[in-house]
């Protein structure tokens, strides 16, 4: 990819690629039956989006990742962490 592709999205986003790459990696590497693993990465997705969730959301998105394990659907949290922040 060109780094012009990524500054791009740097500018837009407001999150560094170097971010994201780690994310990607933790979450690539993820054991999604490990809630303390599970709740790292709810945070630090939600400091990387800058939507801060309640610590009622935050449990309620870990206790739903552990319960489908490899089965998770990034589209389904994003879609709690909107719902709840309305």
């Amino acid at each position: 990819m060109h780094d012009s592709f990524f500054k791009k999205i740097e500018q837009k986003t407001g999150v560094s690629m170097d971010e994201v790459f780690t994310l990607a990696n933790a979450i690539q590497y993820a054991d999604f039956s490990d809630e303390k693993q599970v709740k790292k990465i709810v945070r630090k997705v939600s400091k990387i989006a800058n939507k801060p969730i309640s610590k009622e959301l935050e449990d309620q998105i870990v206790k739903s990742v552990v319960e489908k394990g490899n089965k998770l659907n990034l589209n389904e949290i994003a879609s709690m962490m909107n719902q709840k922040n309305e």
